[in-house]
């Protein structure tokens, strides 16, 4: 991450594309951390908390949170890069297209006949894509939403001029520490714990259902191994395709599997 000037307190600005609005929640719902972290930086744009209108900027941190889904969203997601010195995004929108991904892998147009009555009035793009397909990212912070302690991490990190120490390890990593019973071996249970990047604290996998991947895949995840582990236990193709097309379809590594079982 770069290097913040110190000499005054950081302008940010919060940015929302195709999203839900969970990850800003998230912010919002930080509640007296976000008050602590009110007198150290100064929050120049953020519409979810009713901020004014929109500065042009520069920024020294921008927070970016949503897909890019709309060719407005891909003008403005480019003006916002020029004008921030540091740009992270937040959720599985940003890193990894979200759900909305899912067209990605189907005809756009006929979707869109099929959803509004008048298309031709609907500007949008024939993928949604995470916001480093587009301009350069210097941090991406996953989950669908995101973790809120891994959050006021990142922008202690910072704050303090350090690289976040949010670690590269698997939602099994999770499991072992609060001690779940692995439902891939108890339970013939698909789940994508072993390549899914951990910070949920392994939510579904403690109430003895599979990870869906909602904070993507770790760096180097050996989907291609747990695909056959999946087809080992009886799993369909097309049951494999549907596990890495869910929240996070569009990482190239769940792509790229999903792809393989079409």
């Amino acid at each position: 991450m770069v290097v913040r000037n110190k000499a005054a307190r950081p302008r940010v600005g919060v940015f929302k594309f195709a999203s839900c609005d969970g990850c800003q929640l998230t912010l919002l719902n930080c509640e007296d951390e976000l008050l602590l972290l009110a007198g150290k930086i100064d929050i120049v744009h953020f519409p979810e908390g009713a901020s004014p209108a929109r500065p042009d900027g520069p920024f020294d941190l921008a927070i970016v949170e949503g897909s890019v889904s709309t060719p407005e969203q891909l003008r403005e997601v480019r003006h916002i890069r020029s004008r921030s010195r540091v740009l992270v995004t937040l959720g599985a929108c940003a890193s990894s297209g979200g759900i909305q991904a899912l067209r990605n892998f189907a005809n756009h147009d006929e979707f869109r006949k099929a959803v509004y009555a008048r298309p031709e009035y609907i500007a949008s793009l024939a993928t949604s894509t995470p916001v480093s397909h587009h301009v350069p990212v210097d941090f991406e912070l996953r989950g669908c939403p995101i973790d809120k302690n891994q959050l006021l991490e990142l922008i202690s990190a910072y704050l303090r001029g350090r690289s976040p120490a949010i670690k590269n390890e698997s939602v099994c990593f999770e499991c072992k520490r609060r001690g779940t019973v692995c439902v891939v071996v108890a339970d013939n249970t698909p789940c994508l714990g072993p390549v899914t990047h951990a910070g949920c604290g392994a939510i579904c996998p403690a109430f003895r259902r599979g990870c869906y991947g909602c904070f993507g895949p770790r760096e180097a995840a050996a989907t291609e191994s747990l695909a056959a582990h999946m087809k080992n236990i009886g799993k369909s193709e097309q049951e494999i395709l549907r596990s890495f097309r869910l929240f996070t379809a569009g990482a190239p590594a769940f792509e790229d599997e999903s792809r393989r079982h079409e």
